[in-house]
């Protein structure tokens, strides 16, 4: 028997500075808060969640290639590299499993610059604007996703 599927959660540049970057605009929370509230969804959901943050592209994209072969789905707030990266587009779409992108703010209501996602090609879907909330809704879009393809 194996164990619970495995979800990564990978967190871009600047998120490590939620609760003090512009918490008008992305809240109090931290980024902490956001993981945690993942956790606990991925427990309910009987899924495992492993998070990884960092400010360096290079690193996100080794991140995927991680999980290649070893985690059911990414769950990837890439901050502003959903912007610019094509090289963590192409590692995503090199990865076999499921792929939801994330975004505490609605990209689409912000600067232009914004409106234009390199990630939600390769993604599964997307989840933005709903604050912290959306953590919990990406863990819930996984399961179901995993739910359907395996047959439940």
């Amino acid at each position: 028997m194996s164990g619970p599927e495995l979800v990564v959660l990978l967190s871009g540049p600047n998120l490590n500075l939620l609760g003090e970057r512009q918490p008008e605009l992305y809240g109090p929370a931290t980024l902490a808060d956001h993981v945690a509230t993942a956790a606990r969804a991925a427990a309910e959901a009987g899924l495992t969640l492993e998070h990884r943050q960092s400010n360096h592209e290079g690193d996100l994209i080794d991140a995927v290639h991680a999980a290649r072969g070893r985690a059911a789905a990414i769950i990837v707030n890439a901050g502003a590299l959903t912007h610019t990266s094509w090289s963590l587009h192409d590692a995503l779409a090199a990865f076999d499993g499921i792929v939801v992108e994330l975004h505490l703010t609605n990209p689409a209501s912000r600067e232009p610059f914004r409106h234009r996602s390199v990630v939600a090609p390769v993604a599964d879907g997307s989840i933005a604007g709903f604050g912290g909330l959306g953590y919990r809704l990406a863990v819930e879009a996984v399961h179901h996703l995993l739910a359907s393809r395996n047959g439940g």
